[in-house]
């Protein structure tokens, strides 16, 4: 076993912290605020090669592998997770699902400029719509339908809670094509934003990653062409299980980012405030809490990585993407809070950043599957 990276996986890592602290750290706090979505730091994630990270060369894509995408998507984390979240969907959701599922003529026309993050000079993103008012957890309850025309398809419904739901181009659309067959009768689509009858709904004014927008998508008669749809009949179900078996590296990625924030500001803050005539590093109530918190952080990390080099090395790695998310995400909201209450109340304060740490890190257990739901597919995985 080697516990030490590579050279170009450290280059990589200086690469995401430098671009992070000098792209992603000024104007935070404002986007926050103002749901301001971060389209200028997202188009020098595409210049830098990080939307594309892990698409083959020939496709337009860095060809870099998991591990590096790991340690990518911490060090932004750390900074900005909607910057994060914008680069997770683009590269675990949407380019893994098209380059890995996808017909030549789709990756020719969809994966190639998602991999670059642009198209024409502006950017090009995509979304993953699999989540419905009435669908979350439970994603074998599709309530839209993709009713076959002949020589197209007929999409109607309502998507929630969509990453990159109005800056995207290009949606990954979930949709039921058969009732009787349940999630065998589901269809995945490639849907483009500019077709008639999408609609894209009101931004959610949330709690945390306030930069991201997430939006509802409404299909109205949208006409989708047979060449659009992705695999064979019925294959949508596992295109959707097996696409976020992937996202969850890259969601577990994200809370390891924040919780490692958390605890990087922790631990500077305790060298600079002082109470009861020394540094409160000194006091072990303190001292104790960050021992706490960088032994959780770095196991975390150690899932997260174990999970990317089984995705690397082929192995099967749904229960190891599943242990790294519900660890990390739990790990995340605590550190997050705990940093909160090491900073006392200048925690509370948004200047300190670690109240929007704490924020960021509770969506982290709860999309792209519920702790609940990763606690499911662990059991099953380890009871069978």
């Amino acid at each position: 076993m080697l516990f030490q990276l590579s050279e170009e996986h450290v280059m990589i890592q200086k690469a995401a912290r430098d671009f992070a602290q000098n792209e992603c750290l000024p104007g935070v706090i404002e986007r926050d605020e103002k749901q301001k979505f971060p389209y200028d730091q997202v188009m020098k994630l595409a210049e830098l090669g990080f939307l594309g990270m892990m698409v083959e060369p020939k496709y337009g894509g860095a060809g870099m592998d998991t591990i590096s995408y790991v340690l990518a998507m911490e060090e932004i984390s750390k900074i900005d997770a909607s910057v994060s979240v914008v680069m997770s969907v683009n590269n675990s959701l949407v380019c893994y699902g098209l380059e890995a599922y996808g017909t030549e003529e789709q990756k020719q026309k969809y994966l190639v400029p998602l991999a670059h993050g642009k198209k024409n000079g502006e950017l090009y993103i995509g979304a993953f719509l699999l989540s419905e008012p009435e669908a979350g957890s439970d994603a074998t309850s599709q309530r839209t339908t993709a009713e076959d025309k002949g020589d197209y398809y007929l999409l109607n419904g309502t998507k929630n809670w969509i990453t990159n739901g109005n800056s995207a181009s290009v949606y990954l659309v979930m949709a039921q094509t058969d009732a009787s067959k349940g999630s065998h009768g589901i269809n995945t689509f490639i849907v483009e934003k500019d077709w008639p009858g999408v609609v894209v709904g009101a931004k959610e004014n949330k709690l945390g990653i306030r930069g991201s927008d997430t939006h509802s998508i409404l299909f109205n008669d949208v006409k989708i062409p047979k060449e659009n749809q992705i695999g064979v009949d019925g294959f949508g179900f596992k295109f959707a299980m097996r696409t976020l078996a992937g996202g969850r590296i890259g969601i577990a990625s994200q809370a390891l980012g924040i919780a490692s924030g958390a605890y990087d500001l922790s631990v500077k803050y305790s060298k600079e405030r002082k109470a009861f005539g020394t540094e409160i590093k000194n006091h072990q109530a303190i001292a104790f809490k960050l021992a706490d918190m960088a032994t959780r952080i770095e196991a975390a990390r150690l899932l997260c990585l174990k999970a990317a080099w089984e995705k690397d090395n082929k192995i099967d790695y749904a229960l190891g993407s599943s242990m790294a998310k519900v660890y990390a995400s739990e790990t995340a909201m605590w550190a997050a809070t705990e940093a909160v209450q090491i900073h006392g109340g200048y925690g509370y304060v948004k200047e300190y950043h670690v109240e929007r740490l704490m924020r960021d890190a509770k969506i982290t257990q709860i999309y792209e599957g519920t702790s609940e739901v990763q606690r499911i597919v662990i059991s099953r995985s380890i009871l069978k």
